[in-house]
């Protein structure tokens, strides 16, 4: 962690309603800066609980990850394991779940994740594309315990965002999402992809100035050349981009993962700050590097964790996006050691004991 911005005045507030609203989540958020002097991970939960999903999006992350949901001999996510994740999440001081897939609001089970989880103890997400977000379903969600909706547009031309998500009437749902969102008094963020073609583009500035109108903050996704990309390295992004974009920030309630955030500023933000959890248990440094640190089904989220923190490329401060615009990173650990196999790769055969700060690796649970 480098130097600690103080806390926006939006992030005051957010703080101060947490703190009436949800006082375990924000007791836990208040021991967050201890656990990084530690070295503990803070991490939020993006949580692949299933991969149904009423899309087809071009640039879809998780493509082959669905493919090994073809063993049914493999174990995967009910209920029963919904509550024991958040059990251990829990006893380890984190304090935020994303629910996402796939699409969140086409599973049956919704309500019962939200319960498992126990929205007393975690500040609860859910990813959406919009198109089952009327005002009755979001005012039930806000109801049951959702706290905030991130919700997919990809551009204020229907036409392109429709075609980007493979989806006709895609945009039009998206737009009625936002207005139910809002009316039912759920925070809500807007979440677009952002290619090398789009990042400089009017269009792009047109959008923030939507979401500057709108009063919604814009999470920016940086194209990234895995799943349906994987090996596009014509949508990257580079450093002066990333530049380019910090500067907007200045102008706009825009942000990436890159951004400092609750007083600290954490580089990457994978493993120290968020852990993808697939369908089948694997935890990964976040959505995009699709190495398994572990499964949960077969050892502690805690053991997981502190795997993930031993390796030198996730405990360190990286001031880039490893999986989006480090083209060493992409081309000697995603290229060659991920693309092409069966996912999410064991860690074991991705990184070795050079890679760990300690240069001894946690043994392979059964070896």
């Amino acid at each position: 962690m480098t130097g600690i911005p103080p806390l926006s005045p939006d992030e005051n507030a957010k703080r101060n309603q947490l703190q009436r609203e949800k006082p375990k989540v924000y007791e836990k958020i208040l021991r967050f800066d201890e656990k990084v002097e530690r070295g503990e991970s803070i991490a939020i939960l993006q949580f692949q609980y299933d991969y149904a999903c009423n899309f087809r999006c071009q640039h879809c992350c998780i493509t082959r990850l669905q493919e090994k949901g073809q063993d049914r001999k493999l174990r995967s996510f009910g209920i029963p394991e919904v509550r024991e994740l958040a059990r251990q999440a829990d006893e380890l001081g984190l304090a935020q779940v994303v629910i996402t897939g796939g699409e969140p609001l086409v599973f049956p089970d919704f309500d019962q994740i939200v319960e498992a989880l126990d929205p007393s103890r975690f500040y609860i997400t859910s990813d959406t594309n919009g198109w089952f977000l009327d005002e009755a379903r979001a005012k039930h969600l806000k109801a049951i315990g959702v706290d905030k909706i991130q919700l997919s547009l990809d551009s204020l031309n229907a036409e392109e965002h429709d075609a980007f998500r493979r989806k006709p009437g895609s945009h039009a749902r998206a737009l009625r999402a936002i207005d139910a969102a809002q009316a039912a008094g759920l925070n809500l963020l807007i979440a677009t992809v952002v290619t090398k073609q789009r990042i400089r583009s009017e269009e792009f500035i047109e959008f923030l100035e939507f979401g500057k109108a709108r009063k919604v903050p814009i999470f920016v996704t940086y194209a990234k050349p895995v799943g349906a990309w994987e090996g596009n390295y014509d949508v990257m992004i580079t450093r002066e981009d990333m530049d380019y974009l910090r500067q907007l920030e200045q102008r706009y309630q825009v942000f990436t993962h890159l951004t400092p955030a609750y007083g600290m500023d954490l580089g990457c933000i994978a493993v120290k700050r968020m852990v993808s959890v697939t369908k089948f248990g694997d935890v990964m440094p976040c959505p995009y590097i699709h190495t398994s640190l572990g499964n949960f089904f077969q050892e502690p989220l805690k053991e997981i964790l502190e795997r993930g923190m031993k390796l030198k490329c996730f405990s360190g401060h990286v001031d880039t996006c490893l999986i989006a615009e480090d083209r060493h990173f992409i081309e000697e650990v995603e290229a060659k050691k991920i693309y092409g196999k069966p996912l999410p790769v064991p860690w074991d055969q991705v990184f070795g004991p050079e890679d760990f700060s300690d240069g001894q690796p946690s043994p392979v649970p059964g070896e």
